[in-house]
């Protein structure tokens, strides 16, 4: 039997609306991508690690902390595609069975929410993706900017969601509630494939790229995981990371 390799990529921008220049921004000691790329390492079961950006100055940094890195366009519209260029183009990676999406902004991600991600991708066949979840209180769930998901009884998902689910004639549920995590993987020839998918309605109204993959036909498996991450969206998250780096001391 082939052995499954995996690939982790961490794509990261230095434009950003509400952050620019994000991922070079200082959080105690490092960069915030070397922070990234140094908790993504402690994944088990990933092969190759490399950082996807299309700014020099990205680039340069990685390589001054020699971390793996590579130039793709700046015609990429998403994470997703800039994913997908790496695969295709990079001679390295031609063997490669999963990819996985590590968020650029996402530092203190727990390794075992990514392990648990390629499991159940590599226990699914069926499944082209896989992500995460975990469990959230009901006011939480009831934000719209709480991406929601319910599953089936085999750990697919079922539908993703800002509104509250799932939800029934009482108001309150004895499920449940999910909160989606922004992470994923894919299968090699999916991810070729994923951007070519025309976008669908579901996904439009909901403003969810995952629902595309949903209603085009194609199956998500959802690991569902004990933690969450803090991302850094906006300046003031910088400070949130950094308590919780020094309150678990691994930021050295």
């Amino acid at each position: 039997m082939k052995r499954t390799e995996v690939i982790g990529i961490i794509p990261a921008r230095y434009q950003s609306h509400r952050f620019p220049g994000k991922p070079l921004v200082s959080i105690l000691d490092k960069s915030l991508i070397h922070h990234t790329y140094l908790n993504a390492k402690r994944v088990q079961g990933i092969d190759h690690l490399v950082v996807a950006t299309d700014d020099e100055r990205i680039r340069d940094h990685v390589r001054g902390f020699n971390g793996d890195v590579l130039m793709t366009s700046e015609s990429c519209p998403t994470g997703t595609d800039r994913l997908a260029e790496v695969i295709k183009n990079e001679p390295r990676f031609k063997d490669a069975s999963i990819i996985v999406n590590i968020q650029g902004d996402e530092p203190i991600l727990d390794p075992k929410a990514v392990e648990a991600v390629i499991s159940c991708l590599k226990n699914d066949e069926n499944a082209v993706m896989s992500t995460a979840a975990t469990k959230l209180n009901r006011e939480e769930a009831l934000l719209p900017s709480v991406v929601k998901v319910v599953c089936d009884l085999k750990g697919r998902a079922l539908y993703f969601s800002r509104s509250l689910i799932p939800g029934n004639k009482k108001g309150i549920s004895s499920y449940p509630y999910l909160k989606h995590l922004g992470l994923y993987a894919y299968r090699r020839d999916f991810l070729l494939k994923y951007s070519d998918l025309k976008p669908t309605p579901l996904q439009l109204e909901e403003d969810l790229e995952q629902l595309k993959v949903l209603e085009h036909g194609y199956t998500i498996q959802v690991a569902i995981v004990d933690s969450e991450s803090i991302g850094v969206d906006v300046p003031e998250d910088i400070q949130k990371v950094e308590k919780y780096l020094c309150r678990q001391n691994t930021f050295s």
